[in-house]
């Protein structure tokens, strides 16, 4: 017997029902983070995570351009954590600082995929005027967000106080610790905003390992990739006019400076005569077949679907 088509409002109103039931997931048991395991067995640890997996569930954009980003940024930040001893998980940190946007700045002036404050990113190696602000340098910023990570890890032996000091400051953990007589930033009475910032991180994993689960599916073409650049331009002098240089590249100055958000403005006069290398973007390459995207997390295109 041929059925009858569904008019196209009740097929999406069937859709929204199945979406609003069935997409928020349950709180695990427990998740391993950074080689340690956190359990959700007491009723504070357990609402707390609730509440995180409930807004990655229904906060739709910001979790799906994470995913998408994330397929372009991960392949890069990835090997620099595991070369510099971090692990892996710790890259969940800079997800919920930037939601994976290397152009984001926030109201208090932080900026970058790791978002750091100018003075910080200066006090870790980066390099910040009105000519260059090496937070919005992928690689650069990278390693200097390893540096405080190894630095606070040295200081309090567990990743998830280390992932709330990103957030407060190790001197304010560090003093709520002695104040609050207690080992790990997971059972200190903290402001909302840090007190949430550790779960959200364990959301983003959870997250992350299966988007399925909160109702996100997403195919290999929903992916941005990951395009290398055609070479890299070593400059240690000044260039006049960006777009100048651009042009002697074969490239247009909006290309050039895309392809490195840390060059600020439309000049380098460089006085310091620093060394940089300017990315120079594959312009060919940049016309991709999304059909060809590579994937970099097959748990992000596997779908599982959801069951009434």
């Amino acid at each position: 017997m041929r059925m009858k088509k569904l008019p196209h409002l009740i097929i999406v109103g069937l859709l929204v029902s199945c979406f609003i039931s069935n997409a928020q997931p349950r709180v695990p048991d427990y998740v391993v983070f950074a080689g340690d395991t956190i359990r959700f067995d007491r009723a504070d640890l357990r609402e707390r995570m609730d509440r995180e997996l409930i807004a990655f569930c229904y906060s739709h954009t910001n979790s799906t351009l994470m995913i998408k980003r994330a397929n372009r940024y991960f392949p890069q930040i990835e090997p620099l954590l595991k070369a510099s001893g971090i692990p892996d998980d710790l890259k969940y940190l800079m997800v919920i600082e930037s939601n994976v946007d290397p152009m984001a700045v926030s109201s208090a002036g932080a900026g970058g995929l790791w978002q750091f404050m100018k003075e910080t990113a200066k006090g870790f190696g980066l390099h910040v005027d009105s000519e260059v602000d090496e937070r919005f340098n992928v690689e650069k910023a990278t390693l200097a967000a390893c540096k405080y990570l190894k630095q606070a890890y040295a200081k309090y032996k567990d990743w998830m106080t280390v992932a709330a000091s990103y957030n407060a400051g190790q001197g304010g953990i560090s003093k709520r610790l002695t104040d609050q007589h207690q080992d790990t930033a997971l059972d200190l009475w903290l402001v909302e905003e840090t007190s949430r910032y550790m779960f959200r991180i364990l959301a983003a994993k959870i997250y992350f390992n299966d988007p399925s689960q909160f109702g996100f599916t997403f195919s290999r073409e929903d992916l941005y990739p990951y395009i290398p650049p055609r070479e890299e331009v070593e400059v240690s002098g000044a260039i006049a006019d960006l777009a100048d240089f651009a042009e002697k590249y074969g490239v247009s100055y909006a290309e050039l400076k895309r392809a490195n958000l840390w060059l600020r403005d439309s000049k380098l006069v460089n006085k310091d005569r620093r060394t940089y290398y300017i990315a120079i973007p594959d312009t060919e390459g940049e016309r991709y077949d999304p059909s060809k995207t590579r994937v970099h997390d097959m748990a992000w295109v596997r779908f599982s679907p959801m069951l009434p």
